[in-house]
């Protein structure tokens, strides 16, 4: 048995109890992206920033606290509630999320477009690939994966990959997203659940 076969086997051990979880979670999401407000896409935009080098839980735990107020508190408002929840880089944080208001009442006609991830690298602070992947697979796009540090690990662990990078280009992200995309069509799930399925694999929960 080769090691992607192992890891398909690993992931059918808990496919039955995740799959209620991941459909819960994914019914979220699509109903974020057919409902959201302006203040909506905005929050899970910045959640999004606050995860970088942090914690998804410790972004959701902020994103309860701040809420609608990303889109419009003063820099030392955000800054010191960010403090308040523990962030390691509440100044910068809230520096990035200030800088990106501009997007708010674009965000909408955006997420009609096919692909506006590259859009959302070049031209929104704090995310990068993986963020910028994470915010829309929050709203319910299906196509993107989100190589974060654990789900890294698990790629190299099962020889997917040959090594974890310590930074990204535009060539090698695609290029590790289509080796996990290969795998997510043979457990015959989208990458935007697959995530989840492997997040279940790694933490026993589905967060988002």
């Amino acid at each position: 048995m080769n090691e992607v076969s192992k890891l398909l086997e690993e992931l059918e051990k808990i496919r039955e109890i995740a799959k209620p979880l991941v459909e819960e979670r994914w019914n979220e999401f699509e109903k974020l992206r057919k409902e959201g407000t302006e203040e909506d896409f905005f929050s899970e935009l910045s959640f999004c920033v606050l995860t970088a080098n942090w914690s998804a839980q410790g972004g959701i735990k902020a994103q309860k606290i701040i809420g609608y107020g990303f889109s419009h508190l003063t820099k030392e408002e955000l800054s010191q509630k960010l403090r308040e929840v523990g962030h390691k880089y509440p100044e910068a944080r809230a520096e990035y999320i200030i800088a990106n208001r501009w997007i708010i009442g674009r965000l909408r006609e955006l997420l009609k477009e096919d692909d506006p991830r590259e859009f959302i690298v070049k031209n929104l602070k704090g995310l990068g690939w993986k963020e910028s992947s994470h915010f829309l697979r929050n709203v319910g796009f299906t196509n993107y994966a989100i190589l974060d540090k654990h789900v890294l690990r698990i790629m190299h662990h099962y020889k997917l990959i040959d090594e974890i990078p310590k930074g990204w280009t535009k060539k090698r992200y695609l290029d590790y997203e289509e080796k996990l995309r290969t795998v997510a069509n043979d457990f015959g799930e989208h990458l935007g659940k697959f995530d989840l399925y492997l997040w279940y694999m790694i933490k026993k929960t589905v967060d988002k």
